[in-house]
């Protein structure tokens, strides 16, 4: 197939591209390379695919030195016009939308980058999708969706009404406006909602790379709600599988589906939402303890208050999404660490 992937230069873009090359698809990268966060790791991810060109100019393809069948573009989702002609002029058969604007906590001090991204922007790739003939539409959703819903597992069949945070909202937001294009017109769409994603080349926001950091580094790290939070952390080889399978199962009407008692996961238009996450929450001070294990040393601990746009647990019910596919993540936490904190040791030298 022919593939486009956004956000091919993050963290879980670079590793789906790097597994649909692998086995043979044709793959187009499109990412705008933010400075969100440091982006030699984005440069870096891209070398890992044979994106060698420094430069990276707007709007310019870049050829894999490594693999024929992948190449690189800069682009912003804003950029409508753009987004047309690189899809008129492509006729990718399917896409994988996984780029958006990332963070929680960003969301409370900068929410116009979240509008113009993550709405705007996705309704771009909506209508160009939808004007291109594309066979099915992947996106990445957020488990920051369940919000102020204290039930656990969070499950797909769940009211999600009280985000807490923009960026959440953002993420409801996408599920919305992707049901509407399938039902007005006829678009397969998947969304995926991931639970904390971990591993090599991970984002410098999250909590696997900032304990790391500061640990091998003799800084305090900061524990949040005193320790007291669980997450469904996941490691990116398990979330890589789970996305690619999404991608070649093609979104399809529920027949059962009762629009008098309506399941907000399925519908009667080819639409589908699922929570992709490990199912087994961990306590956040026993993942600390598995990263000190990883570091050989015992952090210094900052205990402080839960911060604003936080919830207290993460816990995917994932059963839908593992009988769809037949794939359930197989990492253990103390595997997936190894692994992180030895690329963390050799990208990052002391």
């Amino acid at each position: 197939m022919k593939i486009l992937v956004t956000g091919s230069a993050g963290f879980i873009g670079s590793f789906v591209v790097q597994q649909l090359l692998a086995r043979g698809d044709e793959v187009v990268g499109l990412d705008n390379i933010n400075d969100y966060y440091d982006i030699n790791l984005k440069l870096g991810r891209l070398k890992q695919a044979g994106i060698n060109e420094e430069s990276l100019n707007w709007f310019k393809f870049i050829q894999s030195e490594q693999h024929p069948n992948y190449r690189f573009i800069r682009i912003n989702l804003e950029e409508k016009q753009a987004l047309q002609m690189l899809f008129a002029n492509e006729k990718f058969d399917r896409v994988c939308h996984l780029a958006a604007q990332a963070g929680v906590r960003h969301s409370i001090d900068n929410p116009d980058a979240y509008v113009k991204s993550n709405i705007e922007g996705f309704l771009n790739i909506l209508e160009a999708c939808r004007w291109n003939n594309i066979q099915h539409l992947v996106y990445a959703s957020s488990s920051s969706i369940y919000g102020l819903n204290s039930k656990v597992p969070f499950s797909e069949h769940d009211s999600i009404a009280h985000p807490v945070s923009l960026y959440a909202a953002t993420k409801k937001s996408n599920e919305l406006m992707a049901h509407a294009y399938s039902h007005l017109y006829n678009l397969p769409t998947t969304g995926l909602r991931f639970f904390t994603v971990y591993g090599p080349w991970g984002r410098p926001d999250m909590s696997p790379f900032l304990f790391a950091d500061a640990i091998l580094n003799d800084r305090p790290i900061k524990v949040f709600n005193n320790g007291d939070m669980l997450r469904d952390f996941t490691y990116i080889d398990d979330i890589t599988e789970g996305v690619i399978r999404c991608i070649d199962k093609i979104a399809a009407p529920n027949p059962t589906w009762d629009a008098e008692n309506p399941d907000p996961s399925t519908s009667s238009a080819p639409y589908r939402l699922f929570n992709i996450g490990n199912s087994t929450p961990v306590k956040l001070m026993d993942f600390i303890e598995a990263i000190e294990k990883g570091c050989g040393k015992e952090a210094t601990k900052n205990y402080l208050p839960m911060q604003p746009g936080d919830v207290y647990q993460t816990n995917a019910d994932t059963q839908d999404l593992e009988t769809y596919i037949g794939y359930k993540p197989t990492t253990t936490i103390a595997e997936g660490i190894k692994h992180t904190i030895t690329w963390f040791k050799d990208y990052y030298p002391l």
